[in-house]
């Protein structure tokens, strides 16, 4: 009786062993550690981020712990925020910002890194390719070769008459962004002048040369240092009543005239992908860098009426968003 009894506890448990299992990793906590530049409320990317957690599955308070750390703005903090957000000793640390990533490569090689760039991981040199990572990181990259040289492609579509045209831009923030424009520039037949820009004090400067070059319309390479001048940006070309190119179409609804550039949703969810991977086992080496593949031309008519231009029909077909 007491064999019997025996096979029947045993047969039980296994038959609950599953189970046990299942409830005790549907009771764990996802713990993310995420560094930012500016703060939970004020980050551009942050809420599409979280979304896409939630779709999988994550959600904080019942799954999901998130540690932030924020720079609030300040990069002299970056440094130190990132050896804190790597003791907390998260399952993964999320970047949003490509460069506090050689910070945070800096202060762990063991903890896995998602990290969301508009630079270029492999230029920058904190990953070795977009193929095979390597060691703890990986990530989207919201770079590409071809959405520059595209941007100066729609705006001389837009308006034939252009011949000069500004691009602002931060030779500290490493993409080929600028070099594509120039590549465009030559084939176009359109002349460029370099407006760098590194801290906030170098716009003055920047837009007096503009002025002075009498451009016909001003192009923004993307980086977060522009996101945080936006409005500055756009009170000028305001002022000087010329057209505004950006890779942002939040910019174009705020009085831009077009943009051309990635779905940057998609590209957060992408990002919550490769979570949601790391967290069930993958290696953050063996994780490919995703780079855009869905890009969205944005016309702004009401800047365009504003400024006295006539958006050619071959253009607005185009368009993805018309904002009217």
């Amino acid at each position: 009786m007491r064999l019997i009894g025996l096979a029947v506890v045993l047969t039980v448990s296994l038959i609950l062993a599953p189970f046990a299992a299942e409830a005790q990793q549907a009771g764990k906590v996802a713990r993310l550690g995420v560094l930012l530049f500016g703060t939970p409320a004020t980050d551009p990317n942050l809420a599409a981020f979280v979304a896409g957690l939630r779709d999988l599955g994550y959600v904080e308070g019942r799954n999901l712990a998130l540690e932030y750390r924020s720079a609030e703005g300040r990069p002299e903090r970056v440094r130190e925020l990132a050896v804190q957000v790597v003791s907390l000793k998260p399952d993964v640390i999320v970047v949003l910002g490509g460069d506090m990533v050689p910070f945070v490569k800096d202060a762990t090689s063991t903890i896995p890194v998602v990290m969301l760039t508009s630079q270029d991981p492999v230029e920058a040199g904190v990953v070795t390719s977009f193929a095979r990572p390597g060691a703890n990181l990986t990530g989207v990259a919201f770079v590409s070769s071809e959405t520059a040289g595209k941007r100066l492609q729609f705006l001389k579509e837009a308006v034939p008459s252009l011949t000069r045209v500004a691009v602002l831009w931060n030779p500290d923030h490493r993409d080929p962004e600028y070099r594509d424009i120039e590549a465009a520039a030559r084939r176009l037949g359109v002349h460029i002048q370099s407006l760098e820009a590194r801290r906030p004090e170098d716009f003055d400067g920047a837009f007096q040369s503009a002025t002075r070059a009498r451009a016909d319309a001003l192009m923004v390479v993307s980086s977060r240092f522009m996101n945080l001048s936006r409005s500055r940006i756009l009170e000028f070309v305001s002022k000087q009543r010329i057209p505004l190119v950006t890779g942002w179409g939040p910019w174009v609804r705020a009085g831009g005239l077009l943009s051309y550039g990635p779905d940057l949703d998609a590209l957060m969810k992408r990002a919550a992908s490769h979570v949601d991977k790391i967290l069930k086992g993958a290696k953050p080496a063996d994780l490919p860098i995703e780079q855009p593949t869905k890009f969205e031309l944005v016309i702004n008519l009401k800047t365009a009426k504003a400024l006295g231009l006539t958006i050619p029909q071959s253009v607005l077909g185009r368009a993805d968003q018309v904002i009217e």
